[in-house]
């Protein structure tokens, strides 16, 4: 009797590794999948609106969830300039730093509201929008792909473990519920995490940029301004 339900745990263990693998490798697949924009791909010439979007679409195809998800419109590049998230173009055309920005703008969407984002990129355009002299919006962007890139083997790293703790939980699951539970086990971990993440960068943004804390953000006694338009 021992020796069958040794042979029972066992094959547990086995199914139970084989379904976390399985799982591993669909998750780091679509980590490997994001694609950041390398700054010798952005055009060095001025684009047009419709060179823009069509830009976008074409480099960040593999971040859609859904084949209908707009990258970027004309109406969202209209509102970015409109709120102070984006410089206006240069008789109707967008350099390369527009473009960088642009990236910004997607990437923080994702998780920041566009006011938070206003906070963030607004000083960016100030200080270092084409600047003459010192840093460059170029420079900004060339060093946080390459931070970005640096710490893309650690994210890979914490799915990894994440999967594996998450074989841990509801340890007493039977067959039919235990892919299941391992993956809500997955979605809650991940959701933890970017609660927490969310959490730290609003205090960053609420006490560096939003001139509401003592740090070197912006003026205190600076009117704030509305919030920015939501995309359509």
């Amino acid at each position: 009797m021992a020796s069958k339900k040794n042979s029972n745990d066992t094959n547990d263990s086995s199914r139970n590794k084989h379904d976390g693998q399985e799982l591993l490798l669909y998750l780091l697949d679509a980590v490997d999948k994001v694609d950041l924009i390398d700054p010798s791909d952005i055009p060095n010439i001025d684009l047009y609106m419709d060179q823009v979007t069509t830009f976008m679409d074409k480099h960040l195809n593999q971040s859609r969830r859904f084949s209908e998800d707009k990258i970027l419109t004309k109406t969202m590049i209209n509102n970015y300039a409109k709120n102070n998230l984006l410089p206006p173009p240069e008789k109707k055309k967008y350099t390369r730093e527009h473009i960088m920005l642009l990236i910004f703008i997607y990437y923080y969407k994702g998780i920041l509201s566009l006011q938070d984002i206003q906070s963030v990129l607004e000083p960016i355009g100030e200080k270092y929008f084409h600047s003459e002299s010192g840093r460059s919006v170029s420079d900004l962007y060339a060093e946080i792909i390459r931070m970005d890139r640096d710490r893309h083997e650690d994210f890979r790293e914490e799915v990894n473990d994440m999967v594996d703790d998450a074989a841990d939980y509801f340890s007493d699951s039977t067959d039919d519920e235990r892919e299941f539970l391992r993956v809500l086990s997955m979605i809650n971990m991940l959701a933890y995490d970017v609660f927490i993440r969310k959490m730290l960068i609003e205090k960053l943004i609420d006490r560096y940029f939003s001139g509401s804390g003592s740090g070197q953000g912006r003026n205190p006694k600076k009117k704030r301004k509305e919030p920015p338009q939501t995309d359509e």
